[in-house]
């Protein structure tokens, strides 16, 4: 009796590793990974920006629609609950994060009429990390787009569909490719300021 449990046991677990059982726990295991990496680079973002706001209004206080723009998309997009299974909510997280690149690229727009403020060591520090973070998060949006589409490959693979179907996984949405590389682009930064009478000479 406990040689044919044993014999069945080894012939189960032939039969799902044969049939991708084991690649798709691999591969979901990734794309939880990824999604991770995703979600604390946006946070670590979103973290640098009540600094970036409090040092740009000591420069640049006039600003204020600028300066409540970009708290704003901040609040909207930390407030979103995502969740990435689910497409029309990685939607309405793509939409809010695309909302705060879009604010943030026109802060530092903004901040090219202020020379002072662009020489500001506190202000140039916050750019290089704000254009680290930026960089990041390019890095981390690509990881995740390409470890769902390796999963969704898998899932929709003969045989592995089959698999896939009797133990319930699904294909995975993914970030949308619309207006990708505007999304993805860092905002601009310049830490030049023009020198007072440069030219040739």
């Amino acid at each position: 009796m406990r040689a044919g449990l044993k014999t069945t046991i080894v012939a189960v677990a032939l039969l799902l590793s044969g049939c991708g059982y084991n690649t798709l726990q691999v591969q979901e295991e990734q794309v939880k990974s990824a999604w991770s990496e995703v979600l604390n680079q946006y946070q670590r973002r979103a973290d640098l920006v009540p600094n970036l706001v409090a040092t740009v209004k000591g420069f640049a206080a006039q600003e204020q629609s600028v300066l409540v723009g970009v708290t704003e998309a901040r609040a909207k997009a930390s407030q979103v609950q995502v969740n990435a299974d689910d497409p029309a909510s990685l939607a309405a997280f793509q939409a809010a994060q695309g909302e705060l690149s879009s604010a943030l690229s026109r802060l530092l727009v903004t901040v090219e009429n202020y020379p002072e403020l662009k020489s500001d060591q506190n202000f140039r520090d916050l750019q290089a990390q704000l254009e680290g973070t930026e960089n990041r998060i390019t890095v981390a949006r690509n990881r995740y787009i390409q470890a769902v589409q390796d999963f969704n490959v898998t899932v929709r693979r003969f045989p592995t569909n089959l698999t896939a179907m009797v133990f319930g996984y699904d294909v995975k949405p993914n970030f949308s490719v619309e207006d990708e590389a505007a999304i993805s682009r860092p905002p601009p930064v310049d830490f030049t300021t023009p020198a007072a009478g440069s030219g040739s000479g």
